[in-house]
C-alpha cells in the first residue's frame, strides 16, 4: 500500500493512492494509522489534483551514516582524510536532525542561511508504526511499518566548520528534509529482500535531469532492523519515528563526489537547480532549490577572563 498526505481543495486529508489516483481515508486519519488497515471513503481524486505534503510529520527524524563508501568520500571532502573511522564499523551511528524541517516531495528548498556550498543526500528511511524497547533485529522487523525517500539537504560549509566543534552536525543539516512522495508499507517491499536480509532497491540521483548517482540500498552495512534494535537499546522508539539510512555511495551526494575528484564537480546546488531523487519500489521526489534568508548577525564567542567568585 502507497499512503500519501495532501492537500485538495484547502484540506489536509490521508489517503491510498492506486495508479494516478488517491483514495481519502476518514477525516483525522495518519499515515501510519492507515497503513494498518483503515478503509478510504469518499470519491477518488487524481494525483494531479493535490499537493503532496510529507507523508507523515515525524516526532522524531534520527539519520544514521550506514554506506561505507559515502563515508569514505564525504570524509575526504569535508576533512581531507582518508578511509573509514575503524569506530564507524563498532555499530550503526546516528545523530538526531530536526523533524520541524522536513518538507514535502516537490517543495521548493531554500539555502540554508549563510551557506554557499549547498548539496543533497539520498537516502531511503523507515518509518516505526508500533512501540518497542530493547529490540533484537528480528523484533524491530514487527515494528517497522514502511519506508520512504529522505532527502537530507546539508549545507556543507557551515557543516565542515561547526564539526571541528566535536558536536553535530547541526545548522549544516537544520533547513530542509525531504520526505515522501509516500509512505509504502512493509509488505510491498518484501519481494526485493535478499537473502542477506537487506532490500535490494536501485537507487538514482540527478541534478537538472542530469544523472549524477547511482547505488543500490543492498550495499548498507546494517539492515534496517539492526538499525531500529540499535536506536531502541536503553530507550524507546514510537509510532512515526523515521530513521534514515544515511545518503548512498557513488554519488548519492555531491560531496562525496568532490571527495573522490578531488575538486567541486558538479558544482555546489544554487537557486533553480532541481535534484530529483528516484527509489525502485517508492517512487521519486524532486525539489527546486530557492533563495533563503541572510543570517541575522550574532557576535562570536568571547574570550572571558575566568574570574571566579
Amino acid at each position: 500500500m502507497r499512503i500519501a498526505t495532501y492537500v485538495h481543495e484547502g484540506r489536509r486529508r490521508c489517503g491510498v493512492v492506486e495508479d494516478t489516483v488517491v483514495r481519502p481515508l476518514p477525516d483525522g486519519t495518519s499515515a501510519v494509522e492507515a497503513a494498518y488497515g483503515v478503509r478510504p471513503v469518499g470519491a477518488a481524486v487524481p494525483l494531479a489534483d493535490v499537493h503532496l505534503l510529507p507523508p507523515l510529520q515525524p516526532p522524531t527524524l534520527r539519520d544514521f551514516v550506514t554506506f561505507e563508501e559515502h563515508v569514505e568520500g564525504v570524509r575526504r571532502s569535508i576533512d581531507g582524510s582518508g578511509g573509514v573511522p575503524a569506530a564507524w564499523y563498532d555499530a550503526p551511528t546516528f545523530y538526531f536532525t530536526n523533524p520541524y524541517a522536513v518538507i514535502g516531495p516537490h517543495d521548493g528548498v531554500p539555502v540554508p542561511p549563510g551557506s554557499q556550498v549547498l548539496d543533497f543526500e539520498l537516502e531511503v528511511a523507515a518509518v516505526i508504526g508500533s512501540e518497542g524497547r530493547d529490540l533484537t533485529p528480528e523484533q524491530a522487523r514487527d515494528h517497522i511499518v514502511g519506508y520512504t525517500i529522505l532527502n537530507d539537504w546539508s549545507a556543507r560549509d557551515l557543516q565542515s566548520r561547526e564539526m571541528q566543534v566535536n558536536l553535530g552536525p547541526c545548522k549544516g543539516k537544520d533547513t530542509a528534509a525531504t520526505l515522501g512522495p509516500y509512505l509504502v508499507t512493509a509488505d510491498e517491499l518484501e519481494p526485493y529482500r535478499d537473502t542477506d536480509g537487506f532490500l535490494r532497491l536501485a537507487l538514482t540521483a540527478e541534478v537538472n535531469g542530469e544523472v549524477v548517482g547511482k547505488d543500490l540500498l543492498s550495499n548498507m552495512s546494517w539492515t534496517f532492523e539492526e538499525m531500529v534494535a540499535y536506536a531502541s537499546r536503553g530507550t524507546v522508539v514510537r509510532p512515526g519515528d523515521v530513521l534514515g539510512s544515511g545518503t548512498c555511495g557513488n554519488g548519492g551526494c555531491l560531496a562525496e563526489l568532490w571527495g573522490v575528484r578531488g575538486r567541486q564537480d558538479p558544482p555546489p546546488l544554487k537557486p533553480g537547480d532541481t535534484v530529483t531523487l528516484t527509489v525502485e519500489g517508492l517512487g521519486s521526489t524532486s525539489n527546486t532549490v530557492v533563495a533563503g534568508t541572510n543570517p541575522v548577525p550574532l557576535p562570536t564567542g568571547r574570550r572571558r577572563s575566568r574570574e571566579r567568585p
